[in-house]
């Protein structure tokens, strides 16, 4: 069974030695972090390094205040600054940064085999979970956008496209683009099973002129 021992208990004091390990695997830890974060989702270079950086900067505020009265305070004054200087991100970057964090403040209590564990142990879950359908909502809304000239009567027009490919259609916004010459449509639709994406798009098609037409899913949260 394992024995979570701090690095610094046993070597009985706060050493170069015991600092420079700590660093080390808080290095490797954080990368490990981005590297999931990376295969998990969209991001940036930008962030990714943040993340693999973070554990390290996060443990050295740790054996700052160490033994500090002021410790907790010292702790939610950093996490503040984190929190109020950086951009909103997406729950999936909230998850990452939390999770550089956790890391870190257990290396800065020198629970490096703990940390360790932690590490690899919450990687696989975000893997599992991010690369399977596990979790993932039955009901799928799609954002549905079509550019239409002016003159054609779009419900009776895409009401037989709709009946044919999707379970319900639902017009979200209309707006005039080009002068007014053509309305630009934003319908959220719900598609039938089996129902392949390039055939709908392709009858649009030919309703609407050949104009634009576009399909994606729901920006429900911000994404990179």
């Amino acid at each position: 069974m394992f024995n979570f021992k701090s690095i610094f208990e046993a070597n009985g004091n706060l050493d170069v030695l015991s600092i420079l390990i700590c660093s080390g695997v808080g290095i490797l830890l954080g990368l490990i972090i981005a590297f999931t974060h990376m295969k998990t989702t969209r991001t940036t270079k930008n962030f990714l390094v943040t993340l693999a950086v973070l554990p390290i900067l996060v443990q050295v505020v740790m054996l700052m205040v160490n033994g500090n009265l002021g410790t907790s305070i010292a702790i939610l004054g950093a996490f503040s600054l984190i929190r109020f200087r950086s951009i909103a991100g997406n729950s999936k970057e909230i998850l990452s940064v939390f999770f550089s964090m956790a890391i870190g403040l257990a290396l800065g209590m020198g629970q490096i085999l703990f940390a360790s564990i932690i590490t690899v142990l919450v990687s696989i879950v975000i893997f599992i979970l991010s690369l399977t359908k596990f979790l993932e909502p039955i009901r799928k809304d799609q954002i549905l956008k079509i550019t239409i000239p002016e003159d054609l009567d779009y419900d009776e027009a895409l009401a037989d496209i709709f009946k044919k490919y999707t379970k319900n259609a639902s017009l979200i916004k209309t707006k005039t683009i080009d002068m007014g010459s053509l309305y630009k449509l934003t319908y959220s639709v719900t598609l039938k099973s089996g129902v392949k994406e390039k055939e709908m798009l392709d009858d649009i098609r030919t309703k609407n002129c050949n104009m634009q037409v576009s399909l994606s899913r729901p920006n429900i949260e911000s994404e990179i």
